[in-house]
This record gives C-alpha cells, sequence and structure tokens, in this order.
C-alpha cells in the first residue's frame, strides 16, 4: 500500500537522516518510506538532515516508530528500552519515565512494563505478539533470568504436546 502510495503522491513526510563521520548520510526515520521508494522506482526521497549524536538518534529512531498504527508490542517494548537508556545516558536530570510519559503521553507504569517486556526472551515476546501470552504474565516472566525463562517455555512446550496428544486419544476413542 505504501508503494502504491508514493507512486500516486509522493513521499508525504520526509524521513531524517544525519551526516556520516566517514562520509554519506545515515538514515535515522524513514527506513520503511525508503524502501517504498525504491520499490516504486524512485533514486530519491525527501529528507531532513540533523546533526544529532547517538543518543538523540536513537530517541528520534524510537519516536517515530511508536507513533506507527501497527505497532507489535515486542517493537514497543525495545523501542521504549532503547529510548530510556538512551535518555539515561545523555543524564537525563530526574525521573526518565516521568520525561517519557510526558513526551509520549503514554502512562509511566505502562512505559515501565513496556521496558520490563524488553528483557524477555525472543520466543516469550513472539508469544506475546501472538497473544499466546497475556501481557501481564509476561511481564512476571520478565523477571526470570534468560535461562530460567527458556526452561518455562520447555514446560509450556511440553503441555501443549500432552494436550495435544489428549486430544488425539479422544478422537481415537470415538
Amino acid at each position: 500500500e505504501m508503494v502504491e502510495s508514493v507512486r500516486q503522491y509522493g513521499v508525504l513526510v520526509p524521513g531524517i537522516c544525519r551526516a556520516r563521520t566517514e562520509g554519506g548520510f545515515e538514515i535515522i526515520a524513514g527506513h520503511t518510506r525508503c524502501e517504498a521508494c525504491k520499490r516504486a522506482g524512485d533514486t530519491t526521497m525527501p529528507m531532513i538532515i540533523k546533526e544529532v549524536d547517538d543518543d538523540e538518534a536513537t530517541i528520534i529512531m524510537v519516536d517515530s516508530n511508536i507513533q506507527r498504527e501497527d505497532v507489535l508490542v515486542s517493537e514497543k517494548a525495545k523501542a521504549y528500552k532503547m529510548r530510556y537508556d538512551a535518555m539515561k545516558h545523555q543524564g537525563v536530570k530526574g525521573n526518565s519515565l516521568k520525561a517519557m510519559s510526558e513526551e509520549t503521553g503514554e502512562n509511566e507504569k505502562k512505559i515501565q512494563r513496556f521496558i520490563w517486556l524488553a528483557r524477555l526472551s525472543d520466543t516469550l515476546l513472539d508469544m506475546v505478539d501472538n497473544k499466546k501470552l497475556p501481557m501481564a504474565q509476561a511481564v512476571d516472566l520478565s523477571f526470570l533470568s534468560i535461562k530460567e525463562q527458556v526452561a518455562v517455555v520447555d514446560v509450556m512446550n511440553k503441555i501443549s504436546e500432552l494436550i495435544e496428544q489428549k486430544k488425539g486419544f479422544k478422537k481415537i476413542l470415538q
């Protein structure tokens, strides 16, 4: 849909990039629009060039991705964690969660939960994204080590196998 929109109307919102020390530019925000331009046959795309350090670039990238309508829980979790870390690295005075809440309009507690979710294994994050693991339980699991999370996933898989076997036995008996 985006490729067709670019063909018909062009890029409506410019991307954001920064100059690289070794030459050229690095896209900070607008990667998907850039790919849509390529697929539409365009060789250029409107860009805003900003002079920003790595932390500022991370914050811009996170903010632009969080605004998408179709953001997965895992994407939001990783984005908020990156933004939180960048703000801490910048030495943001006071409560970074409160600052993030004010800037994003999202509740502080909810932001904190997303940051905790970023500590989950990829397997558990996929389960949250696919609505196979509720967020509240996922937050609880985020306090486990990765090794413990792997063990939880193994147990969950074994339980699923047993349930499927039981269904198979019921069919045979019928």
